[in-house]
């Protein structure tokens, strides 16, 4: 298969290779939902529902208020939130006051969230009085540049009973607000007429989001992303679903502040006028519950949240009739979890990729199939997508071998915030962007991640791909979830080692799963041990967190 790929013919989705996306900006795609769906559901947050017309009016109040703190074109507004329906009302009202917004994960550290705010200069902070959040949002605003700090009560997004029940049973959850003028309560913040001013924003140009990639090395860094690429982005997802329309109800397990949710179950369901079914966090109880109570129609998530679902005990009194599609994403997704995952609930379910850079989606396999798993599909509308020479990224790869997959389309970031060093690393002289995975592409247009550059193990001159030692693994009936890593050797300078989870009632020990494991592989590939651990490490969204992991094994 040529390294350029052509998908003008044998294209699987419903929507044209070419089809183009004209620029829009992220306030201009939600007031037109607006004008269509008004009085319809946008957000179910645990039972309480909040029509497009009241986030809307919500979105222009905060968007005044803002205006009225000296927010405008130029701030950055960062968000330290969980999945609550002040995100919503944030995000777009930041948006529509002309600022930038700056997402930061909830389970940021202090020294970790005062890093990026200092880094992305963000002046402005908005969480919740939880007593997770609240006193690290206070250490920042003393210790940074941060000049205030908007404060939600998550009782107030709960319905009645609910928020009583909040209020008398769960104040060691709540923190107090400090008497400070840097400290403005959300109420206070929407006191206002929300009339904003007029912004212009060019769609193409002017940067709506900095997100912050979780990297497998160094420093985090912002990614870049304007308003068309995120805009273009929910259109791209939208235009490779035959059957979305605004009767789509989203399950948001997934966290708003990560790129996935970002463009898949927040901005995509806005733009569909669908209604999105929050949950603050994922807890396998509540989401099973939440699909029967909501009549959900789709549901985003990584492969650790369809295992946990799997394994919970209410997943049999599950009603999973409405549920018309799955989609994962963030990481690969065992073949053998998909097919428990489509047995125990009929629904079908999808694979696809993408990046931070990429707001989010690059490729999937087509809803309609034909499916082909352990591939990432073919890429969307408008994505040209090019196999690149892993040794010198200048050329292409050769004829019908792996190369670095590289990227081009409307979802493509600007660049890193401030970085213009890891642009020049990360973008072809022509504007590709590099994703530093290993990828190959059949006769079909399917492209298949065999790894990444930066995890391959040098084994005696030998280039070894993890990916490939842990697909053998998931063959195994006792293994749950695998990590293989590079080891310093004296002899060979690394070997792979395996980490692995065992599923329930299994009872192998690391000597015989790695005796049975090294029968099937090359002798460069063979495991110098396999540990068995009762968990492994995993990210905010529930991905298998390899980069802690190496940093564990190092140390």
């Amino acid at each position: 298969m040529n390294s350029l790929h052509d998908w003008s013919h044998d294209y699987r989705h419903p929507t044209p290779w070419d089809h183009p996306f004209e620029p829009l900006s992220l306030p201009e795609m939600l007031a037109a939902s607006v004008r269509k769906n008004d009085t319809a559901p946008m957000l179910d947050f645990m039972g309480r529902r909040f029509s497009y017309a009241e986030v809307s009016d919500a979105v222009a109040r905060v968007a005044r208020g803002l205006q009225l703190r000296g927010i405008g074109k130029g701030s950055r507004v960062g968000l330290f939130l969980p999945n609550v329906p002040h995100y919503v009302a944030a995000y777009y009202g930041a948006l529509a006051a002309g600022a930038t917004v700056v997402n930061f994960s909830p389970l940021y550290t202090i020294a970790e969230l005062e890093a990026q705010v200092e880094d992305s200069g963000t002046d402005t902070l908005v969480t919740i009085s939880a007593s997770a959040l609240l006193p690290t949002a206070l250490a920042v605003l003393e210790g940074s540049s941060l000049r205030q700090l908007i404060v939600g009560s998550i009782a107030g997004g709960l319905p009645a009973a609910k928020s009583v029940l909040y209020r008398l049973f769960k104040k060691a959850e709540v923190a107090a607000l400090p008497d400070d003028p840097r400290v403005i309560r959300f109420s206070a913040l929407v006191e206002n007429d929300g009339r904003p001013e007029p912004v212009a924003i060019s769609p193409q140009t002017d940067v709506a989001l900095i997100q912050y990639t979780g990297g497998t090395t160094g420093t985090p860094k912002g990614a870049e992303l304007t308003h068309q690429n995120l805009t273009a982005n929910a259109r791209q997802v939208n235009a490779i679903d035959p059957d979305h329309d605004a009767g789509d109800r989203i399950l948001g397990v997934l966290p708003f502040f990560h790129v996935f949710a970002n463009t898949c179950v927040l901005n995509r369901t806005i733009l569909n006028g669908g209604m999105i079914a929050m949950l603050p966090r994922f807890d396998a109880k509540a989401a099973l519950q939440t699909i029967t109570r909501t009549r959900a129609t789709a549901l985003p998530g990584v492969p650790t949240m369809y295992q946990a679902l799997l394994d919970h005990p209410d997943l049999a009194k599950t009603d999973f009739s409405s549920l018309r599609v799955c989609i994962s994403g963030g990481a690969p997704m065992p073949a053998e979890l998909r097919e428990k995952f489509i047995a125990a609930t009929g629904a079908s379910l999808v694979e696809g990729y993408g990046l931070t850079e990429s707001s989010g989606v690059v490729a999937t396999n087509p809803y309609d199939g034909p499916v082909k798993p352990g591939t990432i599909g073919q890429p969307l509308p408008a994505t040209r997508i090019r196999l690149l020479d892993k040794e010198d990224p200048a050329k292409d790869a050769p004829e019908d071998e792996p190369g670095e997959l590289a990227v081009k389309g409307p979802q493509i970031m600007r660049g890193y915030w401030n970085r213009p060093d890891a642009d020049a690393d990360s973008f072809t002289s022509d504007g590709w962007l590099r994703t530093g995975d290993v990828a190959t592409i059949d006769d079909d247009g399917y492209i298949r991640i065999v790894d990444r550059l930066k995890d391959m193990i040098a084994v005696g001159g030998f280039k070894v791909y993890p990916s490939v030692i842990e697909a053998h693994l998931y063959e195994h009936p006792a293994v749950k979830e695998a990590i293989v890593l590079g080891v310093p050797d004296a002899y060979r300078g690394e070997v792979p080692k395996a980490f692995v989870t065992l599923e329930e009632g299994f009872d192998v020990s690391g000597d015989a799963l790695a005796a049975w494991l090294n029968s099937r592989l090359g002798k460069h590939e063979r495991v110098s041990a396999i540990e068995v651990r009762a968990s492994l490490p995993k990210t905010m969204i529930g991905k298998l967190d390899r980069k802690a992991l190496r940093a564990e094994a190092d140390a």
